[in-house]
């Protein structure tokens, strides 16, 4: 690392009174945290094939988070799903551990589960070679044809994954080392507080987008496009413009927007300055994963690259703070994803495949990241440092 484990001159703030205290200062004074100087970027840090490659080879040693324990809420509950390519099938076993295999058949490689659900079994369409939720391989005909092979040789790869904070964490490389101690770092204990192994999952919906994936992740990361992008929906009416506290992690940050009642707040040393009430929490958990908290649940959005350097997968999912123990409160949290949602797709992506447009076909050489967007620049400095790319040392001058 070259000077990432906190941003200069800041160490990350605890979760509490105090970051709401900042975020009202921030709101009475209409600033917002900095950064000491502008960034430019070249445009080829979001576009250019080798470092494409680069990112890929990147993203296939690091743990990411390949979904919710909520999803694997019983034993023999799976789910599949495809990450850079991979079909990948999650499981919790008889005994309640979860696992991450590569979903394909040991014989001649078809794919033996499909969706999510409970199941015992996974049965491959081409042979009928079935697996358990532990990966062996349970049984296949025509025993006769394969004397000699041991069937404990043949269950599916398993890949490195652990599970902790809400999430089934993997590697997608086979025998890769998997240490989410190391990973997280500072963020694991902040990322304890949430709790979020108690929340009740809801959904989850998958589009395509035409913009970089890194790209994508800085839309997350500041409120100065908040007016002109969410300025008609709830975002844009319930949280302040160009107004954040922002604390890094190591690696990973947090971001606070706050809601426009925390005024209500000043000249008082009273009312409720619980953070997770006064404004929108947002943590980017290196490399790819956004967790954006409100007073109800967590939107979880997950982004990779989907075909290119200018193209994305985008993953977005949501979990309530407890689980829907009735039908009012599901609709109400169904209620709330609807238009979280709206906001992602309907405003977030559709402006965002403009800005891949342009960064697809500009003659400009880069494009320059403002002192307001300072969890931009975290993010970018981040990435360069994890590719090796240089972008010239960090301004040292004191923050705003």
């Amino acid at each position: 690392m070259t000077g990432l484990q906190a941003s200069p001159g800041t160490v990350a703030a605890p979760l509490g009174a105090s970051l709401t205290e900042r975020a009202l200062k921030l709101a009475a004074t209409r600033t917002t945290d900095m950064a000491a100087a502008t960034l430019k970027v070249p445009l080829t840090y979001y576009r250019d094939p080798g470092l494409y490659e680069r990112e890929l080879a990147l993203l296939r040693r690091t743990p990411l988070a390949i979904g919710q324990s909520a999803r694997l809420g019983a034993p023999h509950s799976y789910f599949v799903r495809s990450v850079l390519g991979s079909s990948l099938l999650v499981t919790r076993d008889a005994d309640g551990r979860a696992h991450v295999f590569l979903n394909y058949c040991r014989h001649r490689g078809a794919v033996p589960a499909s969706g999510e659900g409970v199941a015992k079994r996974f049965t491959c369409p081409y042979h009928a070679w079935s697996y358990d939720t532990k990966g062996c391989l349970a049984s296949f005909p025509g025993r006769a044809g394969f004397t000699g092979m041991d069937r404990s040789d043949y269950g599916l790869v398993e890949l490195p994954s652990e599970e902790r904070h809400g999430f089934v964490w993997a590697v997608l490389t086979a025998g890769a080392p998997l240490d989410l101690d190391a990973h997280l770092g500072p963020l694991d204990a902040e990322l304890a507080r949430w709790g979020y192994a108690g929340y009740g999952y809801l959904e989850t919906r998958e589009f395509t987008s035409g913009v970089s994936w890194k790209g994508a992740l800085e839309a997350f990361a500041e409120g100065y496009h908040f007016p002109f992008v969410h300025g008609s929906s709830v975002i844009g009416q319930n949280t302040l413009p160009d107004t954040s506290v922002h604390d890094a992690f190591g690696r990973h940050h947090r971001m606070g927007f706050p809601f426009t009642w925390i005024t209500a707040l000043a000249g008082s040393a009273g009312g409720d300055r619980d953070p997770g009430s006064n404004m929108g929490i947002i943590y980017w958990v290196y490399p790819n994963l956004i967790l954006a908290n409100s007073p109800v649940g967590v939107e979880i959005i997950d982004l990779l690259p989907h075909d290119g350097p200018t193209t994305c997968t985008v993953r977005h999912g949501w979990m309530g703070t407890a689980p829907a123990g009735d039908e009012a409160t599901r609709a109400m949290y169904q209620d709330v994803y609807e238009q979280v949602h709206a906001a992602v797709r309907d405003e977030d992506f559709a402006m965002l495949p403009l800005c891949g447009e342009g960064v697809r076909n500009a003659q400009h050489d880069h494009m320059i990241i403002g002192r307001n967007e300072i969890g931009v620049q975290h993010m970018i400095r981040t990435m360069a440092d994890a590719l090796g790319i240089d972008l010239g040392p960090e301004a040292s001058a004191p923050r705003d």
